[in-house]
């Protein structure tokens, strides 16, 4: 992390969306906390700060950015109203009816996608995106995400060609949940 406005967004994430206690993951890792990414994503000025603080890690030569359900939708939303860039939106699973559709919004095909979420543990969420995303033909070579726990998505993510771009790191957020205390 660098530069005083993250430093105080740390605090402040630290502050709203951090919760103690165990927290069960899909893989049956329980961690001792976790951080609520519902709590960030209904503050809209904080949620407003983060999305204008991200954007300075979206390369120059993305074109759509995609929100992977569920938490990475409103920061794509955000996101692309603080960029201009559009906003694709991203299904773990095709939708069953309707459309039929696993991504919403324009089409992706050509386009250099970035992808967006909120915490990336294992990174093999982002990979499965990534994968139907260059199925679907687009380009997918960055990843974006509010905080990235050391469960081993970087790794996973970089052995795949896919650049991870966190706003924070657990060590920041832990950083600043020890100045909130203070």
């Amino acid at each position: 992390m660098t530069g005083t406005a993250t430093g105080h967004l740390a605090v402040r994430l630290a502050e709203t969306a951090c919760v103690n206690g165990p927290f069960e993951l899909p893989d049956g890792r329980v961690l001792d906390s976790y951080f609520d990414e519902y709590q960030m994503a209904a503050d809209p000025h904080l949620l407003h700060d983060i999305a204008a603080t991200m954007a300075t890690l979206i390369p120059s030569d993305v074109e759509v950015l995609a929100g992977i359900e569920l938490g990475g939708v409103p920061l794509v939303v955000t996101l692309s109203a603080v960029t201009g860039l559009p906003a694709a939106f991203l299904r773990r699973l095709p939708k069953r009816y309707g459309s039929k559709r696993q991504v919403e919004g324009p089409a992706v095909e050509g386009q250099r996608v970035a992808l967006v979420d909120d915490v990336v543990r294992s990174g093999e969420q982002m990979l499965a995106m990534a994968r139907m995303l260059r199925v679907a033909g687009a380009p997918v070579s960055d990843a974006l995400c509010v905080l990235e726990r050391p469960l081993g998505g970087r790794l996973l993510l970089d052995e795949h060609g896919i650049t991870l771009r966190p706003l924070l790191t657990e060590a920041d957020l832990l950083a600043g949940t020890s100045r909130a205390a203070s």
